[in-house]
């Protein structure tokens, strides 16, 4: 049903999309309006309403609010960005209490119910949004299946949203002085099986760019997956350029109206036909003579039937263009940054680096760590969401985009560029940082704060952040990564080399120092450190590297873990040696054991530490990580032996149990750490981990990424999960809300 046929005056608060035009921009911002002229142009849109921008000065005239909400137009680009932090803060708090009059909730309550639709999209549309001069684009909150009676709560975040940190920033920055305001969007939400976005021109001017995936379209926007990408001549309209993108999961609609994860799709599938591909083109070329400029839309398709869900321009700053997307791939993190480009073919290169670039490489290993300390961003051509590229971005706080396959190649040294990991996007030119959340909410959210009966820790790799995270609502660190410390602490000298040099005290010094520096701000919550699990690929550039590493041809299942601390207790001795003197301050320091083989390894490596300074602690804990499968079979002969945890790596356990690199691009779409044989193996080892009186954990990005996942490891009644700081809070609410599922399913007498 059609609301425009109730809905029609101009002076109402509530307008029709029908009934809008660019004509209207004041009333009911850009996306409206926009949205308004593809109707009139007999594109389909979804049904849909606006609640005015008048209708929102209104209720916070009538809350007493306005004028103060007003001073925001005064400032300017010269404004200290503190202060602007602190007006945004407050003016967010004061929309935030505004009541919505209710004549205006009942008016949005009405045109939700002539919608007919149990699931809806609450779209922000400023009024300065999506123009040719200011796009605010991902600036202002939208949410997707939100149910009827969440609207009116949805629309008033919304309104806070022209408040946010960027969003202020941007309009001091642009000297935009006019009093701010905004309207948001009501329409029916598409259950779409296929969608993504559309560039009706690429940076040469010649090619129309369709960026596609299965399911609804936010994991495209939010480089969630790499879509498929195909180039359609702008000329002729003919298709050109096809690339398949590695697309491992999609967003889906159940019947019941929710977005889930759908993790069956087939990377290898293509997303649109030909035929398809050359229509859309035809409709952005369409919308692109119809406003006389280039444009950015968003389309979805239901079955075969195409719909159009917004369209706004790509627009240019005065210096030149806003920055126009030069590479896709996975975003890490959710902030922005820019910088100059810095192409290192290996770390050897490091001293060229220079505190404040983009680094841009194949891919990195842990030696890196002392130049992505000096990086504001990173870009790989290689690596996936577990690289380690990937978790020390996440660590540091440094936004990153990784397997976008042809940085190097495609960006040249000096190139200013925009690095945006919510979008895992690299573009021309400069745009102002990333400061907020990603906008588009989905489902319920869970505060920060909920208590949880499963203890969350969190993963550390650097000393850098140790205080700031420690003051995060964490249980401790279930995961200490001992290799990424020691390549910063022996500044990118191999332990082997120091060693024969003589400087077996200054690995002691150094390494203790800094386990000092991440347990002391944690204590009393326990900080469990994993030695050293050094891989032969990672440390030969190390200086000294190549005297002690070997070639190996697949060193991920190579020389490591324990094995390697048998055959090289020199190095082993001076990292327990350092764990002690630590612990001599932090008793909240612990001992983790990596890639654990066999039975015989484990009893070595222990007596190992028996013979150390750790010997006669009776208060120190000794966890292994569960990363090789045969540990399904020797969890109580490992218990016999002593140990007190197990900490299931979940990257390496999925890769040993499937056949798969975890690090391939190749075979990316077998990587799946919800797999039945892999979710079999991590049942069997918590069992019997309890079973033998151990404590049992996970560390990995499965819980944080999939809300089943989570789900299945509270049901299985694992003890910890540990994960990297960026998802503290997104992975709290996911266990609590897998937690209340699970007791409730146990309630109603449901479940294992």
């Amino acid at each position: 049903m059609n609301v425009s046929s109730t809905i029609s005056t101009v002076s109402s608060p509530i307008r029709s999309l029908g009934d809008v035009s660019v004509a209207d921009i004041a009333a009911v911002g850009g996306k409206a309006a926009n949205l308004g002229e593809l109707l009139h142009q007999d594109l389909h849109v979804p049904d849909g309403f606006v609640v005015t921008s008048e209708a929102y000065l209104a209720a916070v005239e009538a809350a007493g609010v306005r004028d103060e909400l007003r001073q925001g137009t005064e400032h300017g680009p010269e404004t200290d960005p503190d202060g602007l932090a602190r007006f945004a803060a407050r003016a967010r708090e004061l929309v935030g209490s505004v009541e919505i009059p209710p004549a205006l909730a009942a008016d949005i309550t009405d045109a939700t119910e002539r919608l007919g639709s149990s699931r809806l999209a609450v779209r922000s549309s400023a009024t300065a949004e999506d123009t040719a001069g200011t796009s605010f684009a991902g600036m202002h909150v939208s949410f997707t299946n939100v149910a009827p009676d969440d609207v009116v709560a949805r629309v008033r975040d919304c309104w806070a949203s022209l408040f946010g940190d960027r969003a202020v920033a941007y309009r001091a920055e642009r000297r935009l002085t006019d009093e701010a305001a905004i309207a948001v969007v009501v329409q029916q939400m598409l259950a779409s099986d296929r969608s993504g976005v559309m560039f009706t021109s690429d940076e040469s001017g010649d090619h129309l760019v369709v960026e596609a995936a299965f399911g609804l379209g936010e994991f495209v926007v939010a480089g969630t997956v790499e879509p498929d990408s195909y180039h359609v001549d702008r000329g002729t309209g003919r298709l050109v350029e096809v690339h398949v993108g590695n697309k491992t999961t999609a967003l889906i609609t159940t019947p019941e109206g929710q977005a889930v994860e759908d993790i069956s799709v087939r990377a290898s599938d293509r997303v649109l036909s030909d035929a398809e591909i050359e229509r859309l083109a035809a409709i952005g070329m369409t919308i692109e003579r119809h406003y006389g400029a280039p444009q950015d839309i968003e389309w979805a398709y239901v079955g075969d039937r195409l719909s159009i869900v917004q369209a706004r321009p790509i627009t240019f700053t005065p210096a030149g263009d806003e920055p126009r997307v030069l590479l896709h791939g996975l975003g890490v993190g959710s902030t922005t940054a820019a910088g100059r480009v810095r192409i290192l073919g290996s770390v050897a290169d490091g001293d060229r680096f220079l505190p404040g670039e983009v680094l841009v490489a194949e891919m990195t290993s842990p030696d890196w760590v002392p130049i992505l300390r000096r990086a504001a961003a990173l870009v790989t051509d290689a690596g996936g969401s577990t690289c380690h590229a990937a978790i020390v971005s996440r660590e540091l706080g440094i936004p990153g985009v990784v397997g976008t396959r042809s940085a190097t190649t495609r960006l040249h040294d000096g190139d200013l560029v925009t690095v945006d990991a919510a979008s895992g996007t690299v573009s021309a030119g400069s745009v102002a940082p990333e400061v907020v959340a990603p906008p588009t909410v989905s489902g319920p959210v869970v505060a920060a704060a909920t208590p949880l009966a499963t203890r969350l820790y969190v993963n550390l790799a650097v000393a850098d952040r140790a205080e700031e995270i420690a003051a995060r609502d964490v249980d401790g660190v279930g995961l200490l990564r001992g290799e990424f410390l020691v390549t910063t602490a022996l500044d990118g000298t191999h332990p082997r080399q120091l060693i024969a040099e003589g400087g077996g005290d200054t690995f002691v010094d150094k390494m203790s120092a800094d386990l000092v520096k991440i347990a002391g701000p944690f204590a009393p919550r326990p900080v469990v450190y994993r030695t050293m699990d050094f891989r032969t690929n990672e440390f030969r550039n190390l200086r000294g590297g190549e005297r002690f590493e070997p070639h190996e041809e697949n060193p991920m299942i190579g020389f490591r873990g324990c094995y390697r601390y048998i055959n090289d207790p020199d190095t082993f001795a001076l990292e327990l040696a350092a764990v002690a003197k630590a612990r001599a301050t932090c008793p909240n320091l612990h001992l983790m054991l990596p890639f654990v083989r066999t039975t015989w390894e484990l009893e070595a490596c222990l007596a190992a530490v028996r013979s150390s300074a750790l010997g006669t602690d009776r208060t120190l804990r000794i966890w292994v990580m569960a990363e090789v499968p045969s540990i399904v079979y020797r969890v109580a002969d490992y218990a016999r032996l002593g140990i007190d945890g197990i900490s299931i790596g979940s990257n390496d356990l999925t890769q040993l149990m499937l056949g798969v690199d975890r690090d391939s691009e190749i075979c990316a779409e077998l990587f799946d750490a919800s797999d039945d044989a892999v979710k079999w193996a991590i049942e069997q080892i918590v069992r019997s981990g309890h079973d033998a009186g151990l404590t049992v954990s996970l560390c990995g990005q499965a819980p944080s990424d999939d809300p089943a996942f989570a789900e299945f490891l509270v049901d299985i009644g694992i003890d910890s999960i540990s994960v990297n700081p960026d998802v503290i809070d997104t992975t709290r609410a996911t266990v609590a809300a897998a937690e209340q599922r699970v007791l409730l399913a146990a309630a109603r007498g449901v479940g294992r």
